[in-house]
C-alpha cells in the first residue's frame, strides 16, 4: 500500500468485477477500508469543479452504505463544507481523520472525468497524497481505472503527454498496470469450470478455436460461451462448429459490446490508426503516436508490433461496420449464386462484381470515410452480402503488408451425402500513383497464401486508384497469370 497506480484495459474485460473483489479482500483483512466506486456519473459535470466534486463525494457514500461496513467505517455525512476545487480533498481527509483504519480507494471509470474537474480531482490527490509525510490525513492508496493509461488524460485536457513535470497533477502513480487477456490454457480452465458444474464439455478443438478468434479478449471469451450455452440452447459436447455459429450470431447481432467499438472507427484519432492497418499500407507518422497508445488502450489493434487488429472477431466486425454503406446498394439475390450441386459460383460473383464496380465504383469511393481503404472495404461488403448467407468469410490484414487476403469458405452436401467445404481464396491489391503494377508481388504473395491454405488456385483483385487509370466503364479486365511455384490464378484488374 502506500502508492497510487493506473489499471487500465477496453472495456469489459474484467476490471470491475476486479477491484470489487479485491476491495473486499482488503477489508476482510482488517486493516484496511478498502472501497471501489464508480466515477460514471461525474462525466455530466464536464469543467464544472463543484459540480464534480458533489456527484463523485455522494458516489463514495452510497458505495461504502451498500458495502455493509459498520458505521465507524462510512464516511462522515454530510461531507464537510469547502471552497469548490478543494471539497474533494478535504472530504477524503475528514475520512481518514476519523477511520479507524487506513483507507484505500478504487476510482472505477475515471475516465469519465473531463477538463476542469479531471485537472481538480488530481491535482486534489497530489496534494494529499504529498502531505501525508506530515502526518495529514489522506487515503493511503488509490487506484485509478478505465480505459486509459495516465498519458491519455493529459492529452484529454491538452496537456503534452511527452513531457515530465514532477509539480504536474497527472505525476502521481507510481506505476501503470494493463490487465491482461487469458491465454488459452486459462480459457479451457475457465470453461472447465463449466463443465464440472454441469457436465457439458467444450472440446480442446473447440476452446482452441475460441482462443484463435478472440486471442483471449474476457469479454468475446464469455460472450461466445454465454451465446452457445444459453441463447443457442446447445446441451452436448461444444464443437469448433458451435463455436463458429456463435462467433456469427454475435456480429450479425451485433452485441453491445462490439457496437462500442464499432462505434469508435469514425473518430479521427482510431481513423488515423486504422485506415492504414485496413489498407495494408505502413503506419509511418510518430507524430500519432499517442493515437496508438489511445486505440491500443480501447483494445482495438494488438499491444505489440506489427500493427494488427486484436483478434479476427474484431477484424470482421470492422470491415462490416465500414462496409454498411455499400452492402446496401448490392441488388444481386445470393440464392442464385449456389450451383446446382450446392457450390458456390465464385466465377460469377467476380463478373457481377466488375458491373457494380462500373456503375458505383467511382460515387462510393467518394463517399466513403475510409478513403485510402475504399476498395477494399467495398468489396469485402459486396462478398459478404452474397457469401454469408450461406457460407463464410476469413480476412486477414495489416499495416505494411500491401494486401488483403480473403477465404470464403462454402458448405455443402457432397454426391454421398457427405458434408464437405468449398474453399476459394482471394488477395486484394492496390495500384496507387507513383508505384510500380503491384501484379508480381501479388502473384508471390498469393502464391503463399495458397500455400498455407494447401491450394491450387486463387485469385488476384488489383484495383487501379492511379489518375492514369481507366476510365470506369473499361474497367474489370480479367486475365490468367502463372504464380512463381507454377499455380495458375486469376488475375481481376478493377
Amino acid at each position: 500500500m502506500d502508492r497510487s497506480f493506473v489499471v487500465h484495459a477496453p472495456r469489459q474485460t474484467g476490471k470491475t468485477t476486479g477491484l470489487r473483489t479485491l476491495a473486499s479482500e482488503l477489508t476482510a483483512e482488517g486493516d484496511i477500508a478498502a472501497l471501489a466506486f464508480s466515477c460514471e456519473r461525474a462525466k455530466v459535470a464536464g469543467d464544472d469543479v463543484g459540480w464534480g466534486e458533489s456527484i463523485l463525494l455522494k458516489s463514495i457514500r452510497e458505495a461504502a452504505e451498500r458495502s455493509g461496513w459498520p458505521k465507524k467505517l462510512l464516511p462522515p455525512d454530510p461531507w464537510p463544507e469547502a471552497t469548490p476545487g478543494t471539497r474533494f480533498g478535504t472530504g477524503l481527509s475528514a475520512w481518514c481523520r476519523r477511520s479507524r483504519r487506513r483507507v484505500v480507494l478504487f476510482f472505477d471509470e475515471i475516465d469519465a472525468l473531463q477538463g476542469s474537474s479531471l485537472v481538480s480531482f488530481l491535482c486534489q490527490l497530489r496534494d494529499g497524497h504529498n502531505a501525508r509525510p506530515d502526518g495529514h490525513p489522506f487515503p493511503s492508496s488509490v487506484i485509478l481505472c478505465g480505459l486509459r493509461d495516465v498519458r491519455d488524460y493529459k492529452t484529454a485536457v491538452g496537456a503534452d503527454p511527452g513531457r515530465c513535470n514532477p509539480t504536474s497533477p497527472f505525476n502521481i502513480v507510481t506505476d501503470s498496470l494493463r490487465l491482461g487477456d487469458f491465454t488459452a490454457g486459462q480459457i479451457g480452465e475457465l470453461y472447465g469450470q463449466h463443465t464440472e458444474a454441469t457436465g457439458q464439455e467444450f472440446t480442446k478443438d473447440a476452446v482452441d478455436r475460441v482462443f484463435e478468434l478472440t486471442q483471449g479478449q474476457p469479454w468475446l471469451v464469455n460472450a461466445l460461451a454465454h451465446e452457445i450455452v444459453f441463447k443457442m440452447g446447445v446441451t452436448d459436447a461444444v464443437t469448433v462448429a458451435r463455436v463458429d455459429e456463435a462467433k456469427e450470431r454475435l456480429i450479425r447481432t451485433r452485441a453491445i459490446h462490439l457496437d462500442s467499438l464499432a462505434a469508435r472507427l469514425h473518430e479521427p484519432r482510431v481513423k488515423r490508426v486504422m485506415e492504414p492497418i485496413v489498407a495494408g499500407d505502413l503506419y509511418t507518422d510518430s507524430a500519432l503516436s499517442d493515437d496508438l497508445s489511445y486505440v491500443r488502450d480501447l483494445g482495438l489493434i494488438k499491444q505489440k508490433p506489427p500493427l494488427e487488429v486484436a483478434n479476427p472477431i474484431y477484424r470482421e466486425v470492422i470491415l462490416r461496420v465500414l462496409g454498411d454503406a455499400s452492402q446496401q446498394n448490392v441488388r444481386a439475390d445470393p440464392r442464385s449464386f449456389v450451383l446446382p450441386d450446392g457450390r458456390f459460383d465464385l466465377p460469377r460473383l467476380l463478373e457481377e462484381f466488375v458491373v457494380f464496380w462500373r456503375e458505383h465504383g467511382e460515387v462510393l469511393i467518394r463517399q466513403e470515410n475510409y478513403h485510402e481503404a475504399a476498395c477494399q472495404i467495398i468489396l469485402m461488403a459486396f462478398l459478404h452480402r452474397l457469401v454469408n448467407g450461406g457460407g463464410y468469410l476469413d480476412r486477414e490484414y495489416a499495416a505494411g503488408t500491401k494486401r488483403l487476403d480473403v477465404l470464403v469458405r462454402w458448405p455443402y452436401t457432397g454426391p454421398g451425402g457427405e458434408r464437405l467445404v468449398q474453399r476459394e481464396a482471394m488477395e486484394l491489391k492496390v495500384w496507387r500513383a507513383g508505384k510500380d503494377d503491384p501484379l508480381t508481388e501479388g502473384l508471390a504473395q498469393l502464391d503463399g497464401y495458397l500455400d498455407r491454405l494447401s491450394l491450387t488456385t486463387g485469385v488476384l483483385v488489383i484495383f487501379d486508384r492511379r489518375p492514369e487509370a481507366p476510365p470506369w466503364k473499361d474497367r474489370g479486365a480479367f486475365e490468367e497469370a502463372t504464380t512463381p511455384s507454377g499455380r495458375q490464378v486469376t488475375v481481376l484488374r478493377a
